[in-house]
């Protein structure tokens, strides 16, 4: 018997479980110290002394970058190979993987599709505000994003573009970000919690062609107006976009559409067909995505094609423990960071199934909807934040809500 830091947390969180001990060969898939948890390069579940192959994996990563990261980034599906894979005579402004062309979205869709899975699910969608449970597999979400790439590329978005994405949590947000970088272009998604003076803040520095936006999102207990937030951020600043893309959710008040200004999504998708992906440099940026602004104007972070997909692909095996097909539950926002990484790129660039949540901890409807989540959907592995589970425990402190979904598959 050995512990597993999974099943302590589990067991302080809800001892009426009783979850004590849990066997070397459990199933558990989080960053954890027991032997099971091993990860790859050679990390063996029989290897005696972990710790020391865990720094040897770590010197070689510091002492020679260059072969590390050529192996890694060889999971990946090149258009170009690179001339040089790191360049650092400019330090800070590091590049990786120079003279190389590649497309995210190539590689987290079209390979898979290629390479036969594409019936399995790429997303979950789960809505307890919306009562919806909606699963798209790799090939119906490759469908819909390389239509929807048509669609921006028939508004005149192309390679280097900028398409600015506020969408609630909806499928419609993930395949926005890729099918905007599947034809070359840069995405820049804002956070559904931000209003119109925040909005307009970042439309007027990232000058989009094209903002993909929707009617309302939906909180436990009303919905946020989104067209009327984006009316008012374009009426406040100079910048105009050349195109706005609503998406009207069913079973809402639709928004009115401003003449030769915006169109309906629907409408635009029904008469798309597919396009294929645009190879990018390497080092182009895939998105820039904007700091809160709480200590100034806010900062746009850009982010590079091919080390970012490289190491988030990596990332989900080395350091999450996800193999391929397995199910993963980001529980954070795609308007941060962690949800551009962990909801959306890694686990499509791993072929797991990625699940997107639109609910709260608590109140959507009560606080065992995460462990509802976890047992629903047979999660191996999950991120969140200790906010969230000190919110649920707080709550619900002898975990009455979360213990019917005892005990968890995995």
């Amino acid at each position: 018997m050995a512990f597993c830091r999974i099943s302590t947390f589990s067991r302080k969180f809800a001892a009426s479980a009783n979850i004590r001990l849990i066997p070397t060969n459990c199933r558990h898939r989080l960053s954890c110290s027991c032997r099971r948890h091993a990860r790859q390069f050679s990390v063996s579940v029989t290897d005696p002394n972990p710790k020391s192959t865990y720094e040897r994996v770590f010197t070689s990563s510091i002492e020679s970058p260059q072969d590390f990261w050529a192996e890694v980034a060889e999971d990946l599906v090149w258009h170009k190979k690179w001339d040089r894979v790191l360049d650092n005579s400019k330090e800070p402004f590091t590049k990786w993987f120079v003279g190389g062309e590649m497309n995210t979205c190539y590689n987290a869709l079209d390979r898979h599709v290629r390479n036969g899975d594409g019936g399995h699910v790429a997303i979950i969608y789960d809505s307890p505000v919306t009562n919806t449970l909606m699963k798209y597999t790799y090939a119906e979400l490759l469908d819909e994003v390389s239509r929807f790439a048509a669609v921006l590329r028939s508004h005149g978005v192309g390679k280097g573009d900028r398409v600015l994405i506020y969408l609630p949590m909806i499928p419609q947000a993930i395949i926005s970000m890729l099918a905007t970088i599947r034809i070359g272009a840069i995405h820049s998604l804002v956070f559904g919690g931000f209003a119109a003076n925040e909005l307009g803040v970042r439309i007027k520095h990232a000058k989009p062609k094209v903002i993909v936006s929707a009617n309302c999102g939906v909180e436990p207990n009303r919905t946020v107006d989104y067209k009327p937030m984006l009316d008012n951020a374009l009426a406040n600043i100079d910048f105009k976009p050349d195109r706005c893309i609503i998406y009207n959710r069913p079973g809402f008040t639709p928004s009115t559409l401003v003449a030769g200004r915006d169109v309906c999504y629907h409408e635009e998708m029904a008469g798309a067909s597919p396009v294929d992906c645009v190879p990018v440099s390497a080092t182009d940026p895939s998105y820039i995505l904007y700091t809160s602004g709480t200590t100034g104007l806010p900062k746009a972070v850009v982010r590079p094609s091919a080390g970012h997909a490289v190491v988030l692909k990596w990332s989900m095996w080395n350091i999450y423990g996800l193999k391929p097909k397995e199910v993963w539950w980001a529980a954070s926002d795609l308007g941060w960071v962690v949800g551009h990484s962990y909801i959306a790129y890694a686990p499509l660039l791993n072929c797991n199934t990625t699940i997107l949540f639109e609910g709260k901890p608590v109140g959507t409807p009560d606080p065992g909807t995460f462990f509802r989540v976890l047992k629903e959907h047979d999660v191996s592995a999950m991120f969140v934040a200790p906010t969230a589970l000190r919110a649920i425990r707080r709550e619900d402190p002898k975990a009455d809500y979360g213990q019917k979904y005892f005990p968890l598959s995995k």
